[in-house]
């Protein structure tokens, strides 16, 4: 059954995350120590994730400029944006928060980034594999882009198959960044809200165009310095109910 959604004015599509619980981290057994120790995360708010990551129309209309490398080509606008420090990302929620947050689904609400939890609950969508569709990478260009396929380039968004969730590009594509503040493991907390600690080092998540399969597992991390612009590192929306 396809889960409630709404849409945006620039073409974007938002699902509904319903809350559960979940093990975070690497519970195949072969990723990196920075997967560990896995553990259990309740997530106790629903919420609602864009299906695809923020595209270049979509920035260009909120912030009136395109940082992207990728801008040639008539579908352009519909690859995602790119090259947008996560200094840029908070400025564009926060006009996102002033001028296009109308109530959805007759709810109050504000758009922000994912928690690294939010993120990894959605890519994984109720499993424990390294991919939602199982182990094998071989699988893999079918529900992404990555170094193997991607041609060095970004793709329009979309293209690929959805997750369990119906969520897009979720691996490989773009790497998204998260509220939390990057730490080395998962010694903290566990929750569904971001980890803050005042640094200026943020979790990125999913992979991109130019990385390996492994990068792109559900459970893999990196992260880059807030003022950080890469052609490999982009953003997807969370609009949370007040």
């Amino acid at each position: 059954m396809s889960r409630p959604r709404f849409e945006d004015e620039f073409g974007g599509s938002y699902i509904l995350i319903e809350p559960g619980n979940f093990t975070m981290g690497d519970v195949v057994g072969d990723g990196l120590a920075r997967e560990l120790p896995t553990h259990q995360v309740d997530i106790d708010l629903p919420f609602f994730i864009g299906q695809r990551p923020v595209t270049q129309i979509h920035w260009e209309s909120v912030m009136g400029y395109n940082p992207s490398k990728f801008q040639d080509g008539w579908s352009s606008g519909l690859r995602p944006v790119d090259s947008v420090s996560r200094a840029e990302c908070m400025d564009f929620i926060l006009r996102l928060n002033e001028s296009f947050n109308a109530p959805r689904l007759s709810l109050d609400g504000l758009w922000r980034l994912p928690s690294e939890a939010e993120w990894e609950y959605c890519a994984k969508s109720g499993t424990e594999t390294k991919w939602c569709f199982g182990d094998f990478d071989g699988d893999l260009d079918e529900y992404g882009w990555h170094a193997g396929n991607s041609g060095a380039s970004t793709r329009e968004v979309g293209l690929k198959k959805s997750n369990n969730w119906e969520i897009y590009d979720i691996y490989g594509l773009i790497s998204e960044w998260c509220q939390d503040n990057y730490r080395s493991d998962y010694s903290i907390p566990s929750r569904q809200t971001a980890h803050v600690d005042g640094s200026e080092v943020y979790s990125v998540r999913g992979g991109s165009w130019f990385t390996e399969s492994d990068s792109t597992r559900s459970s893999s991390r990196s992260f880059a310095n807030f003022d950080k612009s890469s052609d490999g590192i982009g953003m997807r929306l969370v609009w949370e109910p007040i």
